[in-house]
């Protein structure tokens, strides 16, 4: 419930309306006088502590992009740090994020602006850029956009983990031909501006862009990987690789919203784990949510991705186990059942969110996914060792990215012939704000009497078994 009103708190400053300290302070002494001894007491003092809270920090946040406000559709020069290597839009301009921005009168400003232009033939990330444009505001977690812009470069800092993911991207290009390459690097760490634009096409209508997105799925293989390498062996040393895995799948995919979420889940079951502990889902979820929106407001104010992961993942943690346990266990034990049951239930939780924000949906979607995304891990695995032949033994590099080869291009035709199947992709479905809030009132009322049917009938607690089968903390 803390959590809850702290993200509540959020997207309460929103309204312009800002709050000091002083409703924090109040509120966290009513918490503390009360703790443990009133429980109801307790309760109305944590949603007071987490909504003065959630309203504080939205409020400090609103006060510093504020300062974006005096400077919309105006012509100013900025000098900025590329957050990631420049990629080609539809209009033959360079487009990157830049961070760390400091005006041409010394005014530094928050957050991060996406650039659109022309100066530079290429530009990579930790590249110091001098920009000059007009700014407009930004799209989802971006407070600002410059187009048409006209930058230079001022200073270069290569980036040692930059390089790295160059060379191996450059690795798999060697050994797998286009578009297989920029598939596979999709599916390891989301980068997808190489693709061309009918596979994304074909990917978008049957479902399935989220295997080629910055998302937890990646993060769970491999954390799920390394587990099962040296989880028996020693609990310490699996926890210690699963957390170095952890920062360096951040440093070379990024931060976006659902990644972080990803990672910040999975920190928190592992931990609980190494202690012989687990979190109850609802918990877990609000408590990730609270923090990536303490840490990024505009993820609550702006950020579809943050919502469409935050709701995929009570799909997959809440209504996955409790249509999971309405099956034999023999059933349980299926890859392709687990699968099909995980994507029904995220398409269940997000489909109303899709509909009322683009209005659209794939009636192959759950087909895809049973036929494809079952094939994802296996994939990344032979994408890694392709693009590390392609990196250091050019030579068999041939031979050994065949396998990969072989498997993408599978993938990639399943979904172009499942794209080409007539009439399979609706758009123009636009949802209300009302219709929304009933159809979510209809699936919390569903998982609500799933949950009551699900302990009266004696079916008990999931398992650990059953959570190492239903694979939910990062997808």
């Amino acid at each position: 419930m803390g959590c809850i009103a702290c993200l509540v708190g959020i997207g309460l400053a929103k309204t312009g309306y800002l709050m000091g300290p002083v409703g924090w302070w109040l509120s966290l002494t009513g918490l503390i006088l009360s703790f443990r001894k009133h429980r109801l007491a307790a309760l109305f003092w944590v949603i007071c502590f987490g909504l003065t809270l959630g309203w504080c920090r939205g409020s400090e946040y609103m006060h510093k992009l504020a300062q974006y406000e005096d400077l919309q559709f105006q012509k100013i020069t900025i000098i900025g740090r590329a957050t990631e290597d420049a990629t080609y839009g539809r209009t033959s301009q360079l487009t990157f994020n830049v961070s760390d921005i400091v005006v041409d009168d010394g005014q530094r400003l928050r957050g991060t602006i996406q650039v659109s232009g022309f100066g530079e033939r290429a530009v990579f990330q930790g590249d110091q850029m001098e920009i000059s444009g007009k700014l407009y505001p930004g799209y989802g977690a971006e407070q600002g956009r410059l187009s048409f812009a006209q930058f230079s470069l001022t200073d270069r800092k290569p980036s040692f983990v930059a390089n790295v993911r160059r060379k191996f991207a450059a690795g798999m290009q060697s050994t797998v031909p286009e578009p297989l390459a920029s598939f596979g690097m999709g599916l390891l760490i989301g980068q997808r501006a190489n693709l061309p634009e009918g596979v994304k096409k074909d990917l978008r209508r049957v479902g399935l862009t989220h295997i080629i997105a910055v998302s937890g799925y990646n993060l769970t293989v491999i954390l799920m990987a390394s587990q099962r390498v040296l989880g028996k062996r020693s609990k310490r040393l699996s926890i210690l690789f699963s957390f170095g895995l952890m920062a360096v799948f951040l440093l070379l995919a990024g931060s976006s919203a659902s990644i972080v979420r990803a990672a910040i889940v999975s920190m928190l079951s592992i931990t609980a784990g190494y202690y012989g502990r687990t979190f109850k889902p609802v918990a877990l979820i609000m408590l990730a949510g609270a923090i990536t929106g303490m840490a990024r407001p505009f993820y609550v104010w702006s950020d579809l991705s943050w919502y469409l992961s935050f709701l995929a993942f009570f799909g997959i943690m809440m209504v996955a186990p409790l249509l999971a346990l309405r099956l034999k266990p023999r059933l349980r034990e299926s890859v392709i059942i687990m699968v099909f049951l995980e994507s029904l239930s995220a398409e269940i939780v997000t489909l109303p969110f899709i509909l009322y924000t683009f209005g659209q949906m794939s009636l192959v979607n759950l087909l895809a996914n049973v036929l494809i995304t079952t094939l994802v891990p296996l994939a990344m695995l032979l994408g890694v060792i392709s693009g590390l032949a392609g990196m250091f033994a050019s030579g068999l590099a041939g031979w050994v990215a065949w396998p990969a080869r072989t498997l993408l291009t599978y993938m990639l035709d399943t979904a172009h012939v499942l794209a080409h199947i007539p009439h399979i992709f609706i758009e123009n479905l636009g949802f209300t704000m009302p219709q929304m809030i009933f159809v979510y009132a209809l699936v919390a009322s569903m998982v609500w009497l799933l949950g009551i049917k699900t302990k009266a009938s004696g079916h008990g607690k999931i398992t650990d078994r059953d959570k190492v089968k239903i694979r939910g903390i990062g997808t």
